[in-house]
C-alpha cells in the first residue's frame, strides 16, 4: 500500500492568478499537438501550412472546451444543470467529458476541413494522433489533483488518496495515462510511418481508445452521483461502446475499399 504524496494542485501564484497542474497539462498537450501535426502533415502530404496548423489547433481548442462542457452537462449531471442552468457556463468549477470533447473536436475539424478544402479523413488521422499526448497528460493531471481515483484494491501499488477514505485504491488515472498516451500514440505513429490508407488511424483511434477506456473503467471508481448503471456498467463504459462500434465499422469499410 502506498500513501499519496501531498501535491499542491497550484504550482505557483502571481497575485490573484493561480497556475495549476491541470491547466499546465492542457497547455503542454496543445503545444505537443502543434509539433506532431506539423511533422505528420509533411509525412502524409497534407496541404497544411504553418498558419493553418495554428488555425486547426484553435478550432480544436474551441471544440474541446464547448463539447467537453456540454457533454458533461448532458451525460453526467443533467438533473443538476436543469435546476441550475447558469452553472453550465461555470467551467472553472470543473466538469468536462472526454466523449463530449471528442464530438466537439470532430464538428470543429469538419468545419475547418470544409472551409479549407482539406481531405477529411487524412486530417482526422493526424488530429487524433496529436491528441494522444494531451490525453495522457490530462490523466496525469487527474492524478496530481487526486481526483477520479480507482476502486478499492489489495494490490501492492494501491494508493490511499486524500478524500477517498482510508482504503487503498487503484491509481486508475495512471493506467489511463499510459494507455491513452504513449501506447495509443505509438500505435497510431506506427500506422502513419507505414503510410496506411487514409482513415485507418482515425478509426483505430476510436477502436483502441474505446477498448482502453472500457477496460480501465473496471478499476475506476464510478462517479458518485451516477454509480453503476445498466448491467453494472459505468457511464464511461456505456459511452465507449459506440466508439468501439464506430471504429470497427469504419475500419471494415476502409480496409474493404
Amino acid at each position: 500500500m502506498l500513501t499519496y504524496p501531498h501535491i499542491d494542485p497550484v504550482i505557483f501564484r502571481i497575485g490573484p492568478l493561480a497556475v495549476r497542474w491541470y491547466g499546465l497539462m492542457y497547455l503542454l498537450g496543445f503545444a505537443c499537438a502543434y509539433f506532431i501535426i506539423r511533422y505528420l502533415a509533411k509525412l502524409r502530404d497534407l496541404p497544411l501550412k504553418t498558419e493553418g496548423i495554428s488555425d486547426l489547433l484553435f478550432y480544436g481548442i474551441i471544440g474541446v472546451v464547448l463539447g467537453g462542457r456540454l457533454g458533461y452537462v448532458l451525460f453526467y449531471n443533467p438533473a443538476y444543470y436543469i435546476r441550475h442552468p447558469l452553472h453550465a457556463f461555470a467551467v472553472w468549477e470543473g466538469g468536462m467529458s472526454f466523449h463530449g470533447g471528442l464530438l466537439g473536436v470532430i464538428v470543429a475539424a469538419l468545419i475547418f476541413c470544409l472551409r479549407r478544402n482539406l481531405p477529411i479523413l487524412l486530417t482526422g488521422d493526424i488530429l487524433v494522433t496529436s491528441a494522444t499526448v494531451g490525453l495522457g497528460l490530462g490523466r496525469l493531471g487527474n492524478f496530481l489533483n487526486a481526483e477520479l481515483w480507482g476502486r478499492v484494491t489489495e494490490v501492492p501499488w494501491g494508493i490511499v488518496f486524500p478524500g477517498a477514505g482510508p482504503e487503498p485504491r487503484h491509481p486508475s488515472q495512471l493506467y489511463e495515462a499510459f494507455l491513452e498516451g504513449p501506447v495509443l500514440l505509438g500505435l497510431l505513429w506506427l500506422l502513419h510511418r507505414r503510410r496506411v490508407t487514409a482513415g485507418i488511424p482515425f478509426f483505430v483511434f476510436f477502436l483502441a481508445y474505446g477498448i482502453f477506456r472500457f477496460s480501465v473503467e473496471f478499476f475506476r471508481q464510478p462517479d458518485a452521483h451516477l454509480g453503476f448503471l445498466w448491467g453494472g456498467a459505468t457511464m464511461g463504459q456505456l459511452l465507449s461502446l459506440p466508439m468501439i462500434l464506430f471504429g470497427l465499422v469504419g475500419l471494415y469499410i476502409r480496409i474493404r475499399s
